[in-house]
């Protein structure tokens, strides 16, 4: 049974799911910083996942970074599996703007935390509802 790791929990917001993934936002609002995590148990490296999900996941890698470059006007998207502190596999896809908070050193740790209010998760979530339409389920928490 899949259960996302609690560091994920803490520091996200989870929007929906795709055939595969989780789709969470890292509550941090200086950057649109999404994170897809495959709902299989005990997966932390892509070579574990059978071949049909590793193509699935680089499927919903590359739409959802497509969706956010336009949504988000992003000047370059961050797409990463690192994995060194939450080891259960999850691929960060991360809008970034010339004008952000770190450009253009990584985001890790560059400045703190940033909450969401209320009303900015709901203008993202509303956001990605017009985009978001095919095989994907918007789930609240």
């Amino acid at each position: 049974m899949f259960a996302l790791d609690s560091r994920l929990q803490q520091d996200t917001l989870t929007i929906g799911d795709f055939p595969l993934c989780r789709l969470l936002l890292s509550n941090d609002a200086n950057y649109p910083w999404f994170i897809l995590v495959p709902r299989r148990d005990d997966i932390s490296e892509l070579f574990q996942l059978d071949v049909a999900d590793q193509q699935q996941l680089w499927q919903e890698t590359t739409a959802l970074a497509e969706l956010l470059k336009d949504l988000f006007d992003a000047d370059k998207l961050n797409v990463a599996t690192l994995g060194n502190v939450v080891s259960q596999l999850h691929m960060h896809v991360i809008v970034r703007k010339r004008e952000d908070a770190a450009w253009p050193a990584p985001v890790w740790g560059k400045h703190p935390v940033k909450p969401y209010s209320a009303e900015q998760v709901a203008a993202i979530r509303e956001r990605l509802r017009l985009v978001l339409t095919d095989h994907f389920t918007f789930l609240e928490g």
